[in-house]
């Protein structure tokens, strides 16, 4: 049983180097624990850092491409690479290494593909209280969208059976960590969350650098599964919307009335194009899965 730590850097020459250090060297379980770094056109010498402290793996980009790009080549080079369970971690070391037993234990039970790390939020007396509020808000919409019982949604520390990395597909170019629950919930992936805890912060979120840029980022990400994965849960209700006031506008001016109906009947059209369209993805989805497996296959016993 393998498994690939991978940890997305930007810049992050002084603390790389701690949070590679906190890595446990023996889990229960695992018989090769090996560590892959994604350098996201880092400026500083995290790159020579990686290299110096004996990372098994390294992704550079020659240029910054963000966290969703740096987790999705991080998780496609895990599965080349034979991972059985992924681990992700973030190089400010917010997260504690010896966590990671627990995070990779509902894996190697086979109770779960998917494990999300749920830290302490509400007890963090530095988290600002707007930051808690939207932290919660926004695990609640996810908890309803993906149908799972995920309790912090933008937790970057996450366990990732092999089954599952070969599933997901990331499409967003901003953040990875709503997109996967989204996924996993519509793909039925088992998903579990385990409690961890926090080291003190190193550095402000480079995420969260305002937030009405990251309200407006995360909306924008959800819809866009959703118009992908699940048109007709956007589409049925707003064609009903326009429908119903057309019906109510029939009395007081028949033009408007008209156009009203018109627009929610081509409405539900579009959805019904958009509900094709998905159907197809999810198949070029399935068989890019099978082309996974059968890759694997020959990379193991070639």
């Amino acid at each position: 049983m393998k498994l690939i730590i991978q940890i997305p850097c930007l810049n992050e020459e002084n603390m790389l180097p701690v949070t590679l250090s906190d890595i446990p060297k023996f889990i229960s379980g695992i018989d090769a624990i090996e560590t892959l770094v994604i350098d996201d056109g880092s400026t500083d010498r995290t790159l020579e850092v990686a290299k110096n402290n004996g990372v098994s793996h390294i992704i550079s980009f020659k240029t910054h491409r963000g966290l969703a790009q740096a987790f999705r080549a991080g998780i496609e080079e895990c599965v080349r690479l034979g991972a059985d369970i992924i681990v992700n971690t973030d190089a400010d070391h917010q997260y504690c290494g010896d966590d990671i037993r627990e995070l990779i234990t509902p894996i190697l039970d086979s109770k779960a593909d998917f494990v999300i790390g749920v830290r302490p939020i509400l007890e963090i007396r530095d988290y600002p209280k707007t930051k808690k509020i939207l932290q919660y808000l926004g695990s609640f919409i996810v908890r309803i969208i993906s149908n799972t019982r995920i309790i912090d949604a933008t937790s970057g520390f996450r366990a990732i059976s092999r089954n599952a990395a070969m599933r997901i597909n990331i499409f967003s170019n901003y953040t990875y960590t709503l997109e996967t629950i989204i996924q996993a919930g519509i793909k039925r992936l088992s998903i579990v969350s385990v409690p961890i805890k926090i080291n003190p912060e190193t550095r402000d979120s480079r995420l969260l650098k305002n937030i009405p840029s990251y309200v407006f980022y995360s909306t924008i990400t959800i819809i866009r599964i959703f118009l992908l994965y699940r048109p007709l849960f956007l589409f049925i209700p707003l064609s009903i919307l326009f429908i119903l006031i057309g019906i109510l506008a029939l009395g007081y001016n028949s033009y408007i009335s008209t156009v009203l109906l018109c627009t929610g009947i081509i409405i539900i059209l579009i959805g019904i194009i958009s509900d094709m369209n998905s159907a197809n993805r999810g198949l070029l989805e399935e068989i890019r899965y099978v082309q996974k497996q059968t890759d694997t296959y020959h990379h193991r016993y070639e």
